[in-house]
């Protein structure tokens, strides 16, 4: 993993602390290069470091006993990897996995405890953020269970478009059946769909969204209520 020096922020937690506390912040963080499929940690493992992404995103992915893996949540520039820190646990609760690639600010956990600790502005705005993403995480779960595997697939779709800030990006049969938690066929009938309609083009690993009004006229209502919620609880 490449290491840069620091550069200013675009992470939109980072962004919303008053200035000295942000700069107190950033004179911990380096700039490190996102590639995709890294494995940022192991479900289990030491958090040694966390993560503000500012232009990748990261996929949250649960596995079970039996080797089944769903993805419960993606981080991008709205949030951050290794939250599990601010309440003393030190292990990684799910395989955190690069989607996007790009860049992020990484601190070591010892010197972002230390900073939290005597940073009031960081651990009210980490507070909301971590209400905010179990929230987000129960409502992927009720999705799962509850939502048709199109809609489900369109939400998907739409939440990576908003961390990737683009139309496009890479996607490949595998990781979008472990988001929706079905079979490899069962998302290429859902994502074959969408593309004889014209609404997603879909071709060696790569999607590029055409109709974004299309998929949210699709979309279950989790999608929206998860955007709201973060920009009523954060209010950034």
């Amino acid at each position: 993993m490449a290491v840069t020096k620091a550069r200013a922020p675009e992470n939109r937690l980072i962004a919303a602390l008053p200035e000295r506390a942000r700069r107190r912040l950033l004179a911990h963080c380096d700039v490190v290069k996102l590639d995709f499929a890294a494995v940022l940690s192991e479900s289990g493992a030491s958090i040694r470091h966390l993560f503000f992404p500012l232009d990748g995103f990261v996929s949250l992915i649960a596995t079970l006993d039996d080797g089944h893996k769903l993805e419960v949540g993606m981080v991008g520039d709205e949030g951050l990897v290794g939250l599990s820190r601010i309440f003393g646990v030190s292990t990684s609760p799910q395989h955190v996995l690069v989607q996007g690639s790009g860049t992020a600010l990484r601190i070591s956990a010892a010197a972002f405890i230390k900073e939290y600790e005597r940073n009031t502005a960081l651990q009210e705005l980490l507070h909301r953020y971590a209400y905010v993403l179990m929230a987000q995480l129960a409502q992927t779960a009720a999705c799962t269970h509850y939502h048709l595997l199109e809609a489900r697939l369109a939400r998907w779709l739409l939440i990576t478009r908003d961390r990737a800030h683009s139309d496009s990006f890479r996607l490949t049969q595998q990781f979008l059946a472990y988001m929706l938690g079905v079979r490899r066929v069962g998302v290429s009938e859902a994502a074959s769909a969408l593309h004889r309609r014209g609404w997603i083009d879909y071709s060696r690993g790569k999607i590029v969204i055409k109709d974004v009004a299309a998929l949210e006229r699709t979309t279950c209502g989790c999608y929206l209520g998860g955007k709201r919620a973060y920009e009523r609880t954060m209010r950034i």
